[in-house]
């Protein structure tokens, strides 16, 4: 007994598929830039709240990035926080920004406060001419023409603080708890999109393999509530 069986329609069918799934790797690759806008942006929102939590948190360490009496405080930032998507991914950058409140025992706003106190460097405060300071030292009350070098404005805990939690969030917080806690994680290793759209896609070919990667990925839900 001979049985023939016509695999024309058969292969027809797994070519559509392998084409499928190379046009939906090209989908995901045509979306990408606008992925990686999306999580950059998200991104950078949960890093500021992030930032304002662990400073409310521990005012004596962080300070100093916000506006006097304010820290923690959105509005107050001394920093600003942004990204840039390149053909090497996502980075995410940060920048200091001036003061332009007056602390109580000054009358002009304190100049690269955020860089000075994050990078601990020395300030030298000097009399104005003829003039003399005035200031508390170890709870006594001093008077000296002589000028004054601070050598850890800010205080002890304040020098490389704010390097400190941005590096936490991006190294910890972001791998351990954001990608999950946004679904992300979950999304990206189960792409149902594919799933989906497999039957069709193994009658079309490779246009619907590219028309679904790149909605899959550019719909991908990002940020925390």
């Amino acid at each position: 007994m001979i049985v023939k069986t016509n695999t024309k329609d058969f292969m027809k069918k797994m070519n559509n598929i392998v084409e499928y799934s190379y046009g939906f790797l090209d989908g995901v690759q045509k979306g990408k830039k606008i992925f990686l806008n999306n999580l950059g942006r998200e991104t950078i929102f949960a890093l500021g709240q992030y930032i304002d939590v662990n400073a409310r948190g521990n005012q004596a360490a962080l300070h100093h990035v916000y506006e006097w009496y304010q820290t923690g405080s959105p509005s107050a930032r001394l920093f600003d926080l942004d990204y840039t998507v390149s053909n090497l991914g996502l980075t995410v950058n940060s920048k200091f920004k001036q003061s332009r409140t007056v602390s109580g025992d000054s009358n002009t706003p304190f100049y690269n406060k955020a860089y000075i106190m994050e990078n601990g460097v020395p300030v030298t405060i000097k009399p104005k001419s003829g003039g003399v300071l005035a200031f508390e030292d170890g709870g006594q009350e001093v008077f000296t023409k002589k000028p004054v070098i601070v050598r850890s404005p800010g205080g002890d805990e304040v020098a490389g603080s704010f390097e400190r939690i941005f590096d936490q969030f991006m190294l910890q917080y972001f791998k351990q708890s954001f990608l999950r806690a946004s679904g992300l994680f979950e999304y990206i290793n189960n792409p149902i999109a594919y799933k989906k759209d497999l039957r069709q896609g193994s009658r079309v070919g490779r246009n619907k393999g590219v028309s679904t990667g790149f909605k899959w990925i550019t719909n991908a839900k990002i940020g925390v509530e």
